[in-house]
């Protein structure tokens, strides 16, 4: 007989880095679920990914286990990190932060579009433009 699930949370955690600590302990501990057994499998999980915040999708059953789905970091992350800037601009239309060229663009959307609602890998590209575009980065064309 198949469990079944009570519910689902999405949280934000350090890569390789979960403790039972806020936001982690308590929104799990509402749900009755191992606090520490969900942080070493975590940590485990995301050992190669220290230093990005991943997203997580934390599954729990009627008998109080769960499974958890590890996503992508956002596609706002993904530039910032790309460009190596801390945060997009307050007034994108008027301020810019940087550029990145489509060539940058199409290599963070082909690591993205497992995460997207599409499998065409232009329409991933023009959503991630339109994330740049949001936070005052300018898509410039790579010279031919």
């Amino acid at each position: 007989m198949a469990k079944e699930e009570v519910g689902k949370l999405r949280l934000r955690i350090p890569g390789g880095n979960a403790t039972p600590a806020p936001p982690v302990g308590p929104a799990l501990g509402q749900r009755g679920i191992n606090i520490m057994e969900f942080c070493k499998a975590f940590n485990a999980a995301t050992q190669d990914r220290k230093g990005e915040i991943v997203p997580v999708i934390i599954t729990v059953y009627s008998d109080r286990s769960f499974t958890f789905e590890l996503k992508q970091m956002s596609s706002a992350d993904m530039i910032k990190k790309e460009l190596g800037i801390e945060k997009g601009s307050g007034k994108p239309n008027k301020e810019k932060v940087g550029e990145i060229k489509r060539s940058q663009l199409r290599k963070l959307a082909e690591k993205k579009i497992v995460d997207m609602n599409t499998d065409d890998i232009e329409a991933t590209i023009r959503m991630m433009e339109g994330t740049a575009k949001n936070m005052g980065v300018v898509v410039i064309d790579d010279e031919k």
